[in-house]
């Protein structure tokens, strides 16, 4: 007789889910080091890369949320230094990853050079231009690491159709895992072959089978996710349905995937074996909308009944919550959410809109004023500016008012 899955309620759901992300971990005591990134690489698995700087870049964010007021030259050593700890690469999107993760990832590679799992116009590109892609691989292993800028001829009218060939070739490059980033100017990736960014230990790790190095990939996935379905498992690292089907049963006869049923969700879940089910977690944290915990907007909403949308792309008109929305995690739920800017020519970080949750709790406003107070100075920036726009937004600038005072 099958046993029947344990059920899981809605609010245990979602403290499993916010403890896999790191947020019932000690935030350092002192400023943050190597270990303590390690420490939420391996809860979160990657950080993605995103070219908006509202804020601050995307990859920056989800480590302020988790560790505090970290030195930001931290995690450009780690990604872009030497000894390096990081590489770049597609994951869930353009991500920063573990070296450990580089084998993981080769038969994505493999599959890229094929001309598969890529944009379709850069696998036909690939296809029809092999000979300048040949051409500017041969450039980078003899003149050394080149930005596409240094490369490029005409572009064309804009966008992706605007990239010029030598980009062209040296994101197919790039995707086909003959090339990585050897640093960032400004946000433009430097390219440079593989064996002289990444370290020989990683380039002598046989590469699994695609079969295995999926599976752990998933496994990654349920870590990070503490309770999930396999859409969630799938939508991760970015993994097709066929790619993931076979793999899960196969985790789950391992013992590593124990399924389990979630209070209100309609599909089967899985929770990892070793997830953390604390009873209470006393988080306190702005979001970034590429943060792991809320970047699949269905899960957010599954979680924690929080509706998120980015409207960078809405017109201003039509926008119900601001530009570039960083939810509020206090607690065990989303409370609020603030429309954020850095505005660097007057030394402040702008709160554009406040809005509440319907259960947020009276404590909320107090809560964030000291979290955006810790932004403003990760950033630099000498004071928090709340305009009048939203039903939080009067009671945020006077805590806000109360926080500064304190501050001063």
């Amino acid at each position: 007789m099958t046993a029947h899955p344990q059920i899981l309620s809605l609010p245990a759901a979602r403290r499993i889910a916010i403890a896999a992300q790191g947020f019932a971990d000690r935030p350092p005591a002192g400023i943050a080091d190597r270990r303590h990134l390690r420490r939420v690489l391996a809860r979160i698995g990657l950080l993605q890369i995103d070219s908006v700087s509202v804020v601050a870049r995307a990859h920056y964010l989800p480590l302020l949320s988790r560790l505090g007021p970290y030195p930001r030259a931290l995690l450009d050593q780690a990604a872009w230094g030497r000894p390096r700890m990081l590489f770049e690469y597609w994951a869930h999107e353009a991500s920063l990853l573990p070296m450990e993760t580089q084998p993981l990832l080769r038969w994505r590679m493999a599959r890229a050079e094929a001309g598969l799992g890529m944009y379709a116009e850069l696998a036909r590109f690939g296809r029809e231009h092999r000979v300048t892609i040949d051409r500017l691989h041969a450039t980078i292993a003899v003149d050394g690491p080149r930005p596409a800028s240094a490369l490029e001829g005409p572009k064309g009218a804009g966008g992706w159709w605007g990239w010029s060939e030598a980009k062209r070739a040296l994101e197919w490059l790039f995707w086909a895992g003959h090339l990585t980033t050897a640093s960032r100017r400004g946000f433009e990736r430097v390219y440079d072959l593989p064996e002289r960014v990444l370290p020989p230990s990683i380039l002598a790790c046989p590469t699994p089978s695609p079969a295995d190095a999926q599976r752990e990939l998933l496994r990654i996935a349920a870590r990070a996710l503490g309770v999930a379905t396999a859409s969630d498992l799938r939508d991760y690292f970015r993994l097709s349905p066929g790619e993931t089907a076979p793999r899960i049963p196969e985790l789950v006869e391992a013992g590593d995937l124990v399924p389990v049923s979630v209070a209100g969700w309609q599909n089967p879940a899985y929770l990892h074996r070793d997830a953390d089910r604390p009873r209470r977690v006393a988080a306190r944290a702005l979001l970034a909308p590429f943060d792991p915990l809320v970047w699949d907007r269905a899960r957010a909403e599954r979680l924690f009944g929080f509706r998120y949308r980015l409207e960078i792309y809405t017109p201003a008109a039509r926008r119900v919550h601001g530009y570039y929305v960083l939810p509020f995690l206090l607690g065990d739920r989303l409370v609020a959410r603030v429309d954020l800017k850095s505005d660097r020519a007057a030394g402040c970080l702008r709160v554009l809109a406040a809005h509440a949750e319907p259960h947020a709790p009276p404590e909320t406003a107090g809560a964030l004023a000291v979290t955006l107070r810790e932004m403003a100075d990760w950033l630099t920036l000498g004071n928090v500016v709340v305009s009048g726009v939203g039903d939080l937004a009067g009671v945020l600038a006077s805590s806000l008012r109360h926080t500064e005072e304190e501050h001063a």
